[in-house]
């Protein structure tokens, strides 16, 4: 069994953590950190845990916030210069995750250190990351942290660089949302133009999730950033904007899809069956389809479908799921066909009756068919 995702910070952590603060300040008390930082530990998940040890930051560390400051940057492990960030805590110092709530302490208590919280964050997230820190100054002074991170966009650090774009999703899961970008981007854009043709895939793929972030209340802007950006992409950013727009290319607008290069098709169906026009709950929805091209040309196809499941009041709820991205060549046919289970999951209630699958190409729909699930 895989060893749960919490014990990231585990005694072992926090007691290094402790070693390589004791090791630059003589008046640091490793003991009494240790004590408060590890109570009750097994009972707490990792958000929370990552949280006590804040706190017994808070309590060991000097009130001074310069000098608590100092104490942290010398505590982090080596710098080696590569670009690649350390993996975890070891015998140079601290490192990897063990950064998490030292980001958080900055973010609390360094807001009137501007200067001194940037540097310790820039130096924090070239060994773990500093992208729920540093969102504490962007909901407080969004303007002159924007400013800062323009800068950084061109700074020699991949992980630098990537904290630029990572830091200020709207919507980062695990951190604090920012609801000025959540209701106006635009501020954002200059940092992601900037960071879009990145030699570093891993920042590349961080703008993509910003983007993809963007779009779940800007979904117009984000197809005309697509439409911008593809035009005489590389490789690179053709992957980077087909990341961005996932949860758009799901939900099928037109404008994405156009944006993208999918077309309404030119299509014929020949067939659309259902194998199993009953299905028992934890068995699985089987079918097949053929298309037919009408078109002299290739024409990219996205082809998914939607379950319309029964809900308790008797109306229909549509869920959309993926299934083949392909090209399809002049007048060519295709046939497919799928297994679609239907079991038990956390995030949907089955009830049984009349449910609809229906068939979309590039968001157009082509045909619908119903089933009957029987509990």
């Amino acid at each position: 069994m895989a060893e749960p995702f919490k014990n990231l910070f585990n005694r072992e952590i926090i007691e290094t953590m402790a070693g390589h603060l004791a090791r630059v300040s003589a008046d640091f008390d490793p003991a009494g950190f240790i004590t408060m930082a590890t109570d009750n530990l097994e009972a707490l998940e990792l958000k929370a845990r990552s949280d006590q040890i804040t706190k017994a930051l808070v309590s060991f560390l000097p009130k001074d916030f310069e000098t608590a400051a100092a104490i942290m940057l010398a505590s982090l492990a080596r710098d080696d210069a590569s670009g690649f960030g350390s993996t975890g805590t070891d015998e140079t110092g601290i490192s990897g995750w063990a950064t998490m709530p030292m980001n958080t302490y900055v973010g609390l208590y360094g807001k009137n250190y501007f200067d001194v919280s940037m540097e310790l964050f820039k130096a924090l997230t070239k060994r773990g990351s500093s992208e729920f820190g540093i969102r504490f100054f962007l909901l407080e002074e969004p303007q002159k942290t924007l400013a800062l991170l323009q800068k950084w966009t061109s700074d020699p650090n991949q992980h630098v660089r990537r904290l630029v774009s990572e830091g200020t999703r709207p919507r980062l899961p695990w951190a604090m949302r920012l609801p000025a970008f959540i209701a106006d981007p635009a501020p954002l854009l200059p940092l992601l133009e900037a960071l879009k043709d990145d030699d570093e895939e891993y920042v590349r793929r961080s703008v993509a999730n910003n983007l993809n972030d963007i779009a779940k209340d800007h979904p117009d802007l984000v197809a005309d950033i697509a439409g911008l950006w593809l035009k005489n992409a590389s490789k690179n950013r053709q992957r980077l904007v087909r990341h961005a727009c996932r949860s758009l290319i799901k939900q099928g607008p037109q404008k994405t899809l156009r944006a993208l290069s999918y077309r309404p098709p030119a299509l014929t169906l020949e067939k659309l069956e259902i194998l199993t026009p009953r299905v028992t709950f934890g068995d699985a929805l089987e079918f097949e389809l053929s298309l037919a091209s009408t078109s002299d040309q290739e024409q990219p196809l996205i082809l998914d479908f939607i379950i319309h499941h029964q809900k308790a009041n008797g109306r229909t709820s549509p869920k959309v799921f993926k299934w083949k991205i392909l090209t399809l060549g002049p007048r060519a046919k295709l046939n497919a066909n799928k297994k679609h289970p239907i079991r038990k999951i956390t995030t949907r209630v089955y009830y049984p009756g009349t449910h609809r699958l229906e068939i979309l190409a590039n968001g157009v729909p082509i045909k619908s068919l119903d089933f009957e699930l029987v509990m």
